[in-house]
């Protein structure tokens, strides 16, 4: 067996916010990075904005005690502000470089009637397969 199959015998989908339709800001729950290694790959899916000028602004925070969440300290993580257009992104967190939990955190914003359908999920390899 190749390298690249064991490791993707190890890759892991990790579910971060389902498919939904927000109109407010809010923040998933803490998500355990302890079981993975390296890079843990966030993924963006938006649909374009409804409303008066909307505005989505994602980021990842971790946290020691998955309690009190804030930026990574190694530097912010987040994805390009979403608007009126629809949007695909990723960004990458290395798991050595944050703390035992993340979590993602979404700010919606505008005039009037803002909502964004989006998801985030993020694909990591597990230590241990």
């Amino acid at each position: 067996m190749s390298v690249i199959q064991q490791n993707l015998g190890k890759l892991n989908l990790i579910a971060g916010h389902p498919t939904a339709a927000r109109t407010a800001t809010g923040q998933t729950a803490g998500i355990d990075l302890r079981v993975y290694d390296g890079d843990v790959v966030f993924v963006l899916d938006s649909a374009a904005g409804a409303g008066t000028s909307p505005t989505l602004d994602v980021t990842i925070e971790d946290s020691a005690d998955n309690s009190s969440f804030a930026a990574i300290a190694s530097g912010a993580v987040a994805f390009t502000q979403v608007t009126g257009t629809a949007s695909a992104q990723a960004v990458s967190v290395n798991k050595d470089d944050a703390r035992r939990y993340v979590r993602i955190k979404y700010t919606i914003g505008g005039s009037s009637g803002q909502s964004f359908t989006f998801s985030v999920n993020a694909f990591g390899l597990k230590k241990y397969g």
